[in-house]
């Protein structure tokens, strides 16, 4: 954020820049030790001292910054502690990803915090698995000699044990690795809604390892393929602050003064579904499930056979005896947009520069979902606005700890699903993951994990996985943790996001990274050997040495004391005067352009429907779940709450004589559930859509046995390139159950006061 735009809070604060980045790095007694952060003078202002707010105390009051963990983003946050207690959690203005703004679930990360129903302290299976019987464990010195007897017994074999987490970036992710090499552990990252193909996709066609940084702020023209950004996809907190510039014309508030005549930006949509992006395009494109890569490529045809584009561009893509294969005659059936629309949008992307083409969500989740986001991508070698401003521009690799790890193909899930069948498993040790609720039901995970002899959760929360678990050690929240993060996507220069303790552990829990030094340090070995910190914090300061030594970017000092000091209390590092990475070569494989057609589980004579599941605006695909604020945020389009729906176009409903609230039985060839329908006015009458989240069979007290999980009807296909989970290859078909409810809605609907009984625990069947 600009200086400008600072110079009325400052007023308002009697805070300079310096002095609010100093009170950053604030702690409570117990955190860091700095000093604290004075209250705002307009709260003194605003009412005498004798009616002064309870939670005023200018004694006890500090700011902290820190990582956001709501989703995978990295965004920065400053967090408002009182008495040791976090009470409300910020942007922080200062970090170049989110410019002060923090999205739902970030704001409900403090929620969580103190939610009811935390794990307390290490336990132990006393019942049946499953029958969520556990007993205490006295110390932790005792669970932790548990597990190590455990995976000491099992050296040497490799593969007997598997570690299951959520994807992990930065210095976790190193000790997770390492861990898992010298060890001998196999080590699976569950993304549901992997982007796996749009990464293979930046390899390519620009020669990228990391995904590229898309310039919505400073292009005229944009085209979005699937992409959701300013609802769930990536980065939607720092897209949705470049979509409000693009809006105004480019202007930021406060920074420099708006062009002469420039243009608000165009925003098209391409989505198989009526999306929060496609509610704020300009245009959106309903194009059938699948093909956005086959239009993409029309679209590029018609600017090369014009002349409109870039002529090395058109060569990177095949050259225009390639491309006519794609004319929009062609391709017009396939993709359900006419003719006449694929030119129009063609010569409007040619000739509003900067113009951009991104792509990602729907558009990469079939089994042709890498072919899809190549052709997309390749739109921008097309008018040449690769390494510019409204255009693609590249993120430098990572410089504190690695970056985001490839995500665990569909295949090997099912490998490992199979393997713990036939005992071949002797021990799952699972942190920041729900496989259980998160895969596919055709894998029939649940089933296959009762086999393990030896399940160790880590987890806060009794969720599907850790209800089955033999040992619980709980990790710390984010708020009582260290860490760091690389964002994915960077804004284009290198930014590293530190994560520090901003208030003590509310329980008996540890810190998730110092449970894997402090079993390796027991195992010994080449274990120990791999991971020779003490702590987390031990290794997150070694890396940021290595910062310092770089004597640049947003944090310097020759003193590294003072370095780590100033790090915590600006919540980060950044290079804004970094050179990006180079574009790599060659962009394109020979043999020129190419979409593969999309295979589909389910006939169309017997499953009429393509099934689209799509990220919970704020359950994410059901990580967030447990937290009721997030549960009852109102869905941005149906403003519905609580619970899973599915989205019905109204000639279909009429046909079916069906209304908001009919109970429908939603079958594909892999499972079935119940659900109440929403006539959504702009639902393809092909598309049955339903948003992830719901359908645990445990998680809390606001989760558990609420909705249905979609994930149970998904068909086991995959992305052919990358063999990430193909989400959107799967057709249903819809039939009437004769029962109705009251969908829970923003507007003033209540929740039914008795929960459906057909949950997905009980409704799912396989098909023989």
């Amino acid at each position: 954020m600009a200086e400008e735009s600072r110079t009325v809070e400052q007023s308002e604060l009697g805070l300079s820049r310096r002095q609010f980045l100093k009170a950053l790095g604030a702690s409570t007694v117990g955190a860091v030790a700095f000093t604290g952060c004075q209250p705002p003078t307009r709260e003194y202002m605003a009412q005498s001292r004798v009616r002064l707010a309870e939670d005023v105390l200018s004694s006890y009051e500090n700011w902290y910054a820190t990582t956001c963990r709501g989703c995978s983003a990295g965004c920065g946050l400053i967090v408002r502690v009182i008495e040791g207690r976090s009470k409300k959690i910020e942007g922080n203005p200062d970090h170049p990803l989110n410019l002060g703004k923090v999205c739902a679930r970030g704001q409900a990360v403090v929620q969580e915090q103190y939610h009811p129903d935390r794990i307390q302290g290490p336990m132990r299976r006393s019942g049946d698995r499953g029958s969520g019987a556990f007993e205490p464990i006295r110390t932790w010195d005792e669970a932790l000699s548990e597990l190590t007897a455990r995976l000491g017994g099992l050296r040497g074999r490799s593969n007997a044990v598997a570690l299951v987490t959520a994807p992990e970036r930065g210095h976790r992710g190193l000790i997770l690795e390492r861990f898992a090499q010298s060890y001998g552990a196999q080590w699976l990252t569950l993304d549901p809604v992997s982007e796996a193909p749009a990464r293979e996709a930046a390899r390519r066609v620009f020669g990228q390892d990391a995904l590229t940084e898309f310039d919505i702020e400073h292009a005229r023209y944009v085209l979005s393929f699937g992409a959701d950004f300013l609802s769930t996809w990536l980065s939607p907190v720092h897209y949705g602050v470049e979509y409000g510039i693009f809006r105004q014309g480019n202007y930021r508030v406060g920074q420099f003064q708006p062009r002469q005549g420039t243009p608000r930006g165009y925003l098209v949509q391409v989505d198989t579904r009526f999306s929060m992006t496609a509610a704020n395009a300009d245009e959106w494109i309903p194009a059938r499930p699948g093909s956005e890569g086959m239009l993409a490529l029309a679209i590029a045809q018609v600017i090369v056979a014009e002349g409109l584009g870039d002529a090395a561009g058109a060569e990177a893509v095949g050259g225009r005896a390639a491309l006519d294969a794609f004319s929009p005659e062609r391709v017009a059936q396939d993709t359900g947009v006419s003719a006449e629309r694929i030119r129009h949008i063609a010569r409007d992307f040619a000739s509003r520069r900067p113009s951009l083409a991104l792509g990602g969500g729907s558009a990469g989740s079939y089994t042709n979902g890498t072919d899809n986001m190549v052709a997309i991508l390749a739109l921008n070698l097309i008018v040449g606005n690769v390494g510019r401003d409204g255009g693609v521009r590249f993120n430098a690799g990572p410089t504190m700890g690695p970056g985001a790890r490839a995500g665990t193909r569909l295949a090997d899930w099912e490998q490992l699903a199979e393997r713990l069948r036939s005992k071949q498993v002797e021990a799952v040790l699972v942190h920041g993951a729900d496989p259980v609720h998160g895969l596919p039901g055709a894998v029939q995970f649940r089933d296959a994990l009762r086999q393990a002899p030896f399940i160790v959760s880590f987890s806060s929360f009794m969720d599907d996985t850790t209800s089955l678990a033999d040992l619980i050690l709980p990790s710390h929240l984010p708020l009582e943790d260290w860490g760091d993060d690389v964002p994915d996507p960077a804004p284009g220069f290198p930014v590293v996001t530190v994560q520090q303790p901003v208030v003590r552990p509310f329980y008996d829990t540890r810190g998730f990274g110092d449970v894997l030094l402090a079993v390796a340090d027991r195992l010994g070995g080449p274990v120990r050997n791999a991971l020779p910190w003490q702590t987390l914090k031990d290794a997150i300061r070694e890396g940021a040495e290595s910062l310092r030594q770089l004597n640049r970017g947003s944090v310097q000092d020759p003193d590294f004391e003072r370095f780590w000091t100033k790090l915590l209390q600006r919540g980060g590092w950044w290079d804004q005067a970094s050179a990006p990475a180079a574009i790599g070569a060659p962009p394109r494989a020979a043999g020129g352009p190419r979409v593969q057609p999309a295979r589909f589980e389910g006939t169309e004579s017997e499953f009429p429907f393509h099934l689209v599941v799509f990220a919970h605006n704020t359950l994410g695909a059901g990580e967030s779940a447990h937290l009721p604020w997030l549960q009852a945020t109102p869905d941005p389009i149906t403003s519905a709450v609580w619970q899973t729906w599915v989205e019905v176009n109204p000639r279909v409903a009429a046909e079916m004589r069906l209304s908001t609230g009919d109970v429908v039985e939603v079958q594909s060839p892999n499972g079935r559930v119940e659900v109440p329908v929403y006539v959504h006015p702009a639902a393809p009458p092909n598309v049955l859509a339903m948003p992830l989240g719901q359908g645990h069979a445990a998680y809390g007290r606001w989760a558990e046995r609420r909705g249905v999980n979609p994930m149970t009807l998904l068909a086991p296909l995959a992305d052919t390139a990358t063999g990430a989970l193909a989400y959107g290859a799967t057709r249903a078909r819809m039939t009437k159950t004769g029962r109705s409810m009251k969908l829970p809605k923003f507007e003033g609907t209540a929740m039914p006061a008795v929960q459906m009984p057909h949950q997905e625990v009980a409704n799912v069947t396989r098909e023989s």
